[in-house]
């Protein structure tokens, strides 16, 4: 596997990762600030079917009024998206974090969801470009697979696999 500095999610085995909530990468801004990116990582690549986009665009908006909304966290949330390839969705926030650390942050957020009934925020027209394309049950089905993984996590669910090296001939 070639090195790739510009995108630090192409530098993981993407054939061993587990599901689980992993630092992606942790940059620091000119002023000192650091930020991290975190991977939630909610289906296994290439041994589970990715997410519909229904469920994604559903969980999209339900995980960012959560987390925004927090009172602890909510100022320090400063991006929150999903993953093109439908197996995750990643939060950038302000800090030098660690998964343990907004652990609870997100067993909240995740418990809120399966459980979520309702109107989904921004679901309408005026709000959302795509407001459609949303499925609330499949949100919560995957919301609930995603928190009984997190709420006892392994190490594995919280470390990215260790990058082999090449052997040299």
């Amino acid at each position: 596997m070639e090195e790739n500095p510009n995108v630090s999610s192409f530098n993981i085995d993407h054939t061993k990762l587990k599901c689980g909530l992993f630092v992606s990468r942790k940059d620091i801004m000119d002023t000192g600030l650091v930020i991290t990116t975190f991977d939630l990582r909610m289906k296994r690549p290439y041994r589970e079917e990715p997410m519909s986009t229904g469920s994604v665009h559903a969980l999209e908006h339900l995980l960012a009024d959560y987390l925004r909304g927090d009172q602890l966290w909510g100022n320090k949330i400063l991006y929150v998206g999903p993953m093109g390839c439908r197996t995750g969705f990643y939060v950038m926030v302000s800090g030098d974090l660690t998964p343990k650390d907004i652990l609870p942050l997100i067993e909240r957020a995740f418990d809120y969801i399966s459980d979520f009934t309702g109107e989904i925020p921004g679901a309408n027209p005026k709000q959302c470009g795509n407001c459609i394309d949303m499925d609330l049950e499949a949100a919560r089905i995957d919301a609930t697979m995603y928190f009984n993984i997190i709420i006892d996590p392994k190490k594995e669910n919280l470390v990215y696999p260790v990058k082999r090296e090449r052997k040299k001939k």
